[in-house]
């Protein structure tokens, strides 16, 4: 991996064809770190959020030595990349060919679960194993996630207590519960109340847990988000499993990733064409910027141009993006604020893409590649001192940015 030191840099030495993947691995490092010097208990890194080689392997040298995977490739990738790290397979739904492979041929032995039929499935792929470690994900009512993962996963209080029971039942080694509070979670007690949560379900059921996990949605900075300072949240945990019905020797879980990875990654695309306030990127929707698009979510950007002799306009406007697929809903909505002179053949670099940027690029119309460089500047922000701890937004009411779009929208017609 090539090591430049700004993506200036870069842009001026190859003029990339293809995006590129500004990697930090220094920002990496220091979240690990830190994860490993102020939660206490066991660290896994949320595979998903980004599973590049790199990722594994920064993360595994500063002190994050157990990782949440969700599949065989998962897996794979960190018995790769981080040789006996500890894994568990925290999908609460896996089939019965992947469990057996997990547990016989990778030596897994923590499995997540969320209903009776997953237990009974884990027991039966295993050979009724009797050194599983067992996790019961709860759904717990949270507040103040950004992306809600409610719905999908996560047993039902009503339904706890029998599973939970059961669970304890079938193994003879640990058994645990977790939860996730959501995505980007801007709230430190929602971690505290959903561990209350929890040791009502345990109560309940007349059981005790030998593990807590409490999952992630752990933050990061984005335009317009400013999180509590990551100390607030380990003090919520803190307090809420100090107040819980469990046993001296209970572990505590959690499974970040954003937290971990978001600082260490941006995008640089190029302007392919520029039509009034729409910029056509190298990079879109179907690429590394899906959270952009379908969840509208604000990623921080600036201007990078070849020319050193044509500096950019200190004037900044609102922009949308577009992708470059023939699918129309490539569309990133922004705004996205960058200088007014931007035109086909700028750079556009955008931040804070680490998490789930990359691992959530396709193939789809032939584009889906894209390069890896490592830089040596800061992210745009951080939670961990490397950066600014927010992201300026320009200041322009509601008719400004109308009147800006407005005006660039008329000079595209009369050109037709």
């Amino acid at each position: 991996m090539h090591t430049y030191h700004t993506p200036l840099d870069l842009v001026r030495e190859r003029s990339p064809e293809r995006p590129v993947a500004l990697v930090r691995p220094g920002a990496v490092a220091l979240a690990a770190r830190w994860f490993r010097d102020n939660f206490k208990g066991d660290v896994h890194f949320a595979v998903k959020a980004n599973p590049s080689p790199w990722v594994i392997e920064t993360l595994a040298d500063n002190g994050v030595q157990s990782f949440d995977v969700a599949s065989i490739p998962e897996i794979e990738l960190v018995q790769a990349r981080a040789p006996g790290s500890r894994m568990a397979y925290m999908h609460p739904v896996k089939s019965r060919r992947s469990i057996a492979s997990a547990y016989f041929d990778h030596g897994i032995r923590t499995f997540a679960l969320d209903s009776h039929e997953e237990l009974a499935k884990i027991i039966d792929a295993t050979g009724a194993a009797k050194d599983l470690t067992l996790v019961v994900r709860l759904g717990v009512e949270a507040q103040g996630a950004q992306y809600s993962l409610a719905g999908k996963f996560g047993v039902s209080p009503h339904e706890a207590p029998s599973l939970l029971l059961a669970t304890r039942r079938a193994t003879q080694d640990l058994m645990g519960v977790s939860f996730h509070v959501g995505s980007q979670c801007m709230r430190p007690s929602a971690f505290q109340a959903a561990m209350a949560q929890a040791s009502r379900a345990l109560v309940r059921a007349g059981v005790f847990a030998d593990i807590v996990d409490v999952g992630g949605g752990f933050p990061s900075i984005y335009p317009g988000m400013v999180p509590p300072d990551l100390d607030e949240y380990m003090a919520a945990i803190d307090r809420g499993f100090a107040e819980m019905m469990v046993h001296e020797t209970t572990e505590l879980w959690c499974e970040p990733g954003r937290a971990l990875v978001a600082e260490g990654t941006s995008l640089l695309t190029r302007v392919e064409l520029k039509k009034g306030d729409a910029l056509y990127l190298n990079d879109g929707s179907y690429g590394a910027l899906f959270d952009a698009a379908h969840s509208k979510w604000p990623f921080p950007v600036r201007m990078h141009r070849e020319d050193e002799n044509n500096e950019p306009s200190g004037v900044l406007r609102p922009y949308r993006f577009f992708g470059p697929t023939c699918d129309a809903i490539d569309h990133m909505p922004g705004p996205f604020w960058l200088p007014e002179d931007i035109d086909e053949g700028d750079f556009v670099e955008i931040g804070m893409i680490g998490a789930y940027g990359v691992a959530m690029a396709t193939r789809f119309n032939g584009f889906g590649d894209i390069d890896t460089a490592q830089v040596q500047d800061p992210p745009m922000a951080s939670m961990y001192g490397m950066a600014p701890r927010s992201i300026p937004v320009p200041k322009t009411d509601t008719a400004d940015v109308v009147r800006l779009v407005v005006k660039a929208r008329g000079r595209k017609r009369r050109r037709k």
